[in-house]
C-alpha cells in the first residue's frame, strides 16, 4: 500500500483561512483513517500584505511570480499535489501550475463539480471584487456548464469590504452576517439555485443555515478534494 501523497498548501491569503485548511485536512484524515492519523502536508505561507498591494495595483504577474516561487519550494520539500488556499489568487493558477511538475487542484473545478453533482445549473457567486467582477473565476465555473450570477455593484462592494476589513483580520460580526444573508436572498430572487462561497474566508461568517438554497463552501470542498487525492492509493 502506497503512503498518502503529501499535500502542498500555498497559503497566507489570508492566514485565517489557511489555518482552516490545515485544521480541516487533519480532521478529515483522522475521520477516514482513525486513531492518531493526521494529514501529510506542507504549508508555505506568504505575506498577504505584499500580495494584497499587488492585487490593488493590478500587478498580477508579479504576484504570480511570488506564488510560483513558493510553489517550487513546496515541490522541492516533497509536496506531491498542490492547493492554492485562496479563490482570488486562482487568477494566476496557470502561472503557478507552470512553475511545478506536481498537479494543482483548481478550486473552481472543485466547486463546479459539487454544484453539478447536486444537479444545479445556476449559482450565485460571493467573493472578493476581483473574483466577482473579473472573468477568471466565472469563466472557470461556466466551462462546467454553469450560469453564474453576481450581486449588484453596491452589494459587491459590501461583500468585498467585509472580507478584507473584517474576515481577513479574524473579525466576525453579526451585522455583517445579516448583510450577507440579504445579499444571498437577492441572488436567490434573481434565480440562483445555490450559492458558491467563492472566498476562503466567507465560511467564517456564512453556513448552510444562512441561505434558503444550498451553499457550496469552497474551503471545505477544496480540502476534501485534496484529502481524496492524498489518500487515493492509501
Amino acid at each position: 500500500m502506497a503512503a498518502p501523497r503529501v499535500i502542498g498548501m500555498l497559503g497566507g491569503m489570508s492566514w485565517e483561512s489557511s489555518a482552516e485548511y490545515y485544521r480541516l485536512a487533519n480532521e478529515l484524515v483522522r475521520e477516514r483513517l482513525g486513531g492518531l492519523h493526521s494529514a501529510r502536508c506542507l504549508l508555505a505561507s506568504v505575506d498577504f500584505a505584499d500580495i494584497e498591494a499587488m492585487q490593488v495595483a493590478g500587478e498580477w504577474e508579479a504576484a504570480g511570480k511570488v506564488l510560483a516561487e513558493a510553489a517550487r519550494g513546496l515541490e522541492a520539500g516533497g509536496a506531491e499535489l498542490l492547493v492554492l488556499c485562496t479563490n482570488t489568487m486562482h487568477k494566476v493558477a496557470a502561472q503557478v501550475q507552470h512553475a511545478v511538475r506536481i498537479p494543482l487542484l483548481h478550486i473552481g473545478d472543485v466547486a463546479a463539480k459539487a454544484v453539478t453533482d447536486a444537479g444545479l445549473r445556476t449559482v450565485g457567486l460571493l467573493g472578493t471584487a476581483f473574483t466577482m467582477e473579473q472573468a477568471f473565476y466565472i469563466d472557470r465555473l461556466a466551462a462546467h456548464g454553469l450560469t453564474v450570477l453576481v450581486p449588484d455593484a453596491g452589494d459587491r462592494a459590501d461583500v468585498h469590504r467585509i472580507i478584507y476589513d473584517e474576515l481577513c483580520l479574524g473579525v466576525v460580526l453579526d451585522e455583517s452576517r445579516q448583510l450577507y444573508r440579504e445579499v444571498i436572498e437577492r441572488l436567490v430572487q434573481s434565480g440562483a439555485e445555490g450559492i458558491v462561497l467563492g472566498c476562503t474566508e466567507i465560511e467564517m461568517l456564512i453556513s448552510e443555515k444562512d441561505s434558503s438554497t444550498p451553499v457550496f463552501p469552497t474551503t471545505l470542498l477544496h480540502v476534501q478534494a485534496a484529502v481524496d487525492a492524498s489518500l487515493a492509493e492509501f
